[in-house]
């Protein structure tokens, strides 16, 4: 009898642990936008972003040149910092980003690093939630739009 009774105060310790803990988890998360899912979407950001990227025209089917391209850009300036998963590495992964993002705020995102980070509301949101600054890679347009394509590919995107 005493070993019945143990067990259930043991469990219900758990469950009233495990259940104040979780709680407590889901507040903090609540509070905290998460870029990487979109879950938080500030009314006065602009979706196109902040640059001269107004209207990008996307291939259909994907332009494989683009893609070996934007390939190479990636191994070179956005690997030591980006995965290509969901996965944090210093900065958020990639996986599902066009899905997330219009074409044109990626561009002017990687285009116009700085003035982005400083103004654009979900840009400043993701800055919060890695604390790094990304660094300008002084990205030309023609990297740029070969890095959405790289994206694109990886996003299972025809």
């Amino acid at each position: 009898m005493k070993l019945k009774q143990l067990y259930v105060t043991c469990f219900a310790a758990f469950i009233a642990f495990y259940g104040c803990g979780n709680s407590e988890e889901k507040s903090v998360k609540d509070e905290t936008p998460d870029p990487g899912q979109n879950e938080y979407v500030d009314p006065n950001s602009n979706p196109k972003g902040i640059g001269k990227f107004t209207n990008v025209e996307l291939t259909h089917p994907l332009d494989e040149k683009m893609i070996a391209a934007g390939s190479s850009v990636y191994d070179v300036k956005c690997a030591s910092c980006h995965k290509l998963t969901d996965e944090k590495l210093v900065g958020p992964g990639w996986k599902g980003v066009t899905d997330r993002r219009q074409p044109e705020w990626i561009m002017n995102f990687v285009t116009n690093v700085d003035e982005m980070l400083d103004k654009d509301p979900e840009a400043k949101a993701m800055m919060e939630v890695c604390m790094v600054r990304m660094p300008n890679q002084n990205l030309t347009d023609d990297e740029a739009r070969h890095i959405l394509e790289f994206m694109r590919k990886n996003d299972g995107k025809n």
